[in-house]
């Protein structure tokens, strides 16, 4: 399975799961970050982090190591 950080620009995937059950995930979920959610990776900062993706209509960036945390399945 895949998570968000293995995602290449522009493509789609749907959240599966949020690995963890520290404050960390639960910041991740109230983000808005849940399972069955489309999110795309929208590109990467010039050093590969951190990442931003297009999730429910808005922009949101995560540090790499956050996105390590979301198991995902790729759409396109």
């Amino acid at each position: 399975m895949a998570t968000l950080d293995q995602l290449k620009t522009g493509q789609l995937a749907r959240i599966v799961d949020v690995r963890g059950d520290d404050s960390m995930a639960v910041r991740l979920m109230e983000m808005g970050l849940i399972e069955g959610e489309d999110v795309e990776l929208l590109g990467r900062a010039p050093l590969g982090d951190p990442i931003e993706f297009s999730i429910r209509g808005y922009r949101l960036s995560l540090r790499e190591r956050e996105a390590q945390r979301i198991s995902v399945t790729v759409l396109e």
